[in-house]
């Protein structure tokens, strides 16, 4: 109740009832940008880095749209509270490991349209509570290592269309049990014997990708433009019935070892046939011996 006996505005209540972090949001504001309760928009700022004086409660940061080429995990680290971060068409290259130590409560993270080139198991290890993953349009990622995701075991939304990628092991993906979506379209896939598994297990599984028509083989020439599906049956009767030249290594040993094992047990049974005829024609000679002094 106010003094006069009447109830206070519910605009003079709200703030109260959400708690101080409105107050530190709209206490300060990085220069430029434009701040809300628990939010910061930088979108478009022709920022060069990282912007300073971030409200440590910020919940969602919005870097879009600037030419921003590197993330300070120090101060990323102070955004503990952090779960949305839209980092997409920005400069941003490959010295990313470790780079979210210090924001393990993230949920959302666009990378999009950025220089990535490589994504290893330090990348995203710390994002334990990651569920949407965006980092397509970046042309020059052409590797994601086979534990990359290992720890993003929430992650339901993957995003890797239109990079450099021409290989993704089956793994990286398969061990993701709550994935639910995963765009792959426009990629410069390398059908071979070696990516067949991954195309098997997209035919069998249950996520679903988007812009289907557009995931297609890029090498070899003679797969140029072909959907995964129709490449599955072609690699199948191609891998299983094709030999390789550590096949045929491998079955030449096999086949020298056979010889070699045939040969040595041909002289064995020719020695002991030797031996067992020369024991047997001597004692007919010594048989032949008593009779002689017998008589």
């Amino acid at each position: 109740m106010s003094p006069s006996g009447g109830r206070r505005p519910l605009s003079l209540l709200l703030p109260l009832l959400l708690g101080t972090g409105m107050a530190a949001g709209s206490a300060r504001c990085p220069s430029g940008c434009s701040c809300g309760y628990l939010e910061v928009n930088c979108t478009g700022r022709q920022l060069q880095e990282f912007p300073a004086a971030i409200p440590l409660d910020t919940r969602q940061l919005i870097l879009a749209a600037n030419n921003v080429s590197y993330l300070p995990a120090v101060e990323l680290s102070f955004l503990a509270d952090l779960v949305y971060l839209d980092c997409q068409k920005n400069l941003l290259g490959d010295d990313l490991d470790f780079t979210f130590i210090g924001v393990a409560k993230l949920v959302y993270l666009d990378l999009s349209f950025n220089n990535l080139t490589q994504v290893t198991f330090g990348t995203f290890s710390q994002l334990l509570s990651l569920v949407v993953l965006k980092i397509s349009d970046n042309p020059n990622l052409v590797a994601i290592e086979k534990d990359a995701f290992a720890n993003n075991t929430w992650l339901r939304h993957l995003d890797v269309s239109r990079t450099g990628l021409t290989f993704l092991d089956t793994s990286t993906v398969r061990d993701l049990p709550n994935l639910r979506f995963l765009g792959l379209s426009d990629n410069p896939w390398h059908c071979n014997c070696s990516f067949l598994d991954f195309i098997t297990w997209m035919t069998d599984t249950n996520v679903h990708f988007p812009d289907a028509d557009n995931i297609t083989c890029y090498t070899p020439e003679a797969f140029r433009a072909l959907k995964l599906p129709a490449a599955e049956v072609q690699l199948h009767f191609g891998c299983l019935t094709q030999l390789h030249k550590q096949d045929y290594i491998f079955l030449c040993f096999v086949g020298f070892c056979i010889f070699f094992a045939g040969t040595v047990a041909a002289w064995l049974a020719g020695v002991c046939a030797v031996i067992y005829q020369v024991h047997t024609s001597k004692g007919e000679e010594d048989e032949e011996e008593e009779e002689d002094t017998v008589t």
